[in-house]
């Protein structure tokens, strides 16, 4: 674990226990990202007075994101995601807000790790006060959706000339997993979408006292940029059934171009096939069985037949 506590103007950083909780005894400004259980973490908790239930949180997996008031602080579960090829991987953010300390666990790391950077180079987030560090780590989290989405577009964008080039051929099936995979993790981010808008809304709506009313205004602006964010969701997806749809249409209509085909094929071969069958007949008394030229009047009859049908065919733009 690393610590960043207010020194007079400047933020000092420790990773040593005793020095964290001097600090936390005289009531400093101070950041604690913890980075994997350890007996020191779990101590650290235990004397910063936090509740086993938040404890269990922080080191074990949310299903969902949430938002939990216990005496003394706020703790807030929240979710971001990266991309692996074509699949979300969710990340789990744990954040444990009061007026003097900020507790975060990042599973994934991007989100705390900027603002590590920020801190070492300007300590105005926690000389504003530690509800300030709060805001500026949901602030990052709802920023880390951003190449997401714009990912999504530009997958989708693709996506929708591979379908009209490629849907009904040997080439079709990534094209239809690609589909598949995207309307997959559309709906994971959807699900994820739908309850952090939620738990952004009551943060912004100053339902916690952690939070000052004068930072509630930004509290707001986070709250809106992550809306936005669902409403691309929302939108990204259906733009991905449209192309799942599109696949299946193209993909019937190449197969009925197929099956025309080999129906004006067949429809030209059908007379062909009869006049065969009439002259392959063995009768003793056919009167064309002496004929000399009668091999050759029933190959022309055939071609002529043929030539008759397709210039019909091609006549009612059939072919």
């Amino acid at each position: 674990m690393r610590a960043w506590m207010l020194e007079g103007e400047s933020v000092a950083q420790t990773r040593d226990p005793k020095k964290i909780l001097a600090a936390h005894d005289k009531k400093r400004p101070l950041w604690i990202d913890l980075e994997e259980q350890t007996p020191q973490a779990d101590k650290l908790l235990e004397a910063f007075g936090i509740h086993p239930l938040t404890v269990e949180d922080i080191w074990t997996d949310n299903p969902g994101p949430k938002v939990d008031a216990f005496p003394g602080y706020l703790y807030v579960c929240a979710h971001t995601l990266r991309r692996d090829k074509e699949e979300l991987v969710h990340c789990e953010l744990d954040l444990v807000v009061s007026k003097t300390f900020v507790l975060t666990h990042d599973s994934s790391g991007p989100v705390t790790t900027a603002l590590h950077d920020e801190l070492a180079r300007s300590p105005r987030l926690l000389v504003r006060g530690t509800p300030w560090v709060a805001h500026a780590v949901l602030d990052r989290l709802v920023d880390a959706y951003l190449p997401i989405i714009d990912a999504f577009d530009d997958d989708i964008e693709t996506l929708e000339d591979d379908v009209l080039a490629k849907a009904g051929t040997p080439e079709g099936t990534p094209v239809l997993q690609r589909i598949l995979a995207l309307k997959r993790s559309l709906q994971s981010l959807r699900r994820v979408a739908v309850h952090q808008r939620e738990l952004l809304l009551r943060l912004a709506r100053g339902e916690f006292d952690v939070f000052p009313p004068e930072m509630l205004p930004y509290m707001r602006d986070v709250h809106d940029h992550f809306v936005r964010v669902g409403d691309l969701a929302d939108s990204y997806r259906d733009l991905v059934t449209s192309a799942l749809d599109a696949y299946l249409s193209v993909q019937s209509n190449r197969m009925n171009e197929v099956m025309k085909t080999l129906t004006l094929i067949s429809t030209v071969m059908l007379p062909l096939t009869f006049i065969a069958g009439v002259y392959g007949m063995n009768f003793d008394h056919m009167p064309e069985l002496k004929w000399q030229l009668g091999y050759p009047f029933a190959l022309g009859l055939m071609a002529v037949v043929a030539v008759c049908a397709v210039v019909w065919f091609r006549y009612r733009r059939w072919l």
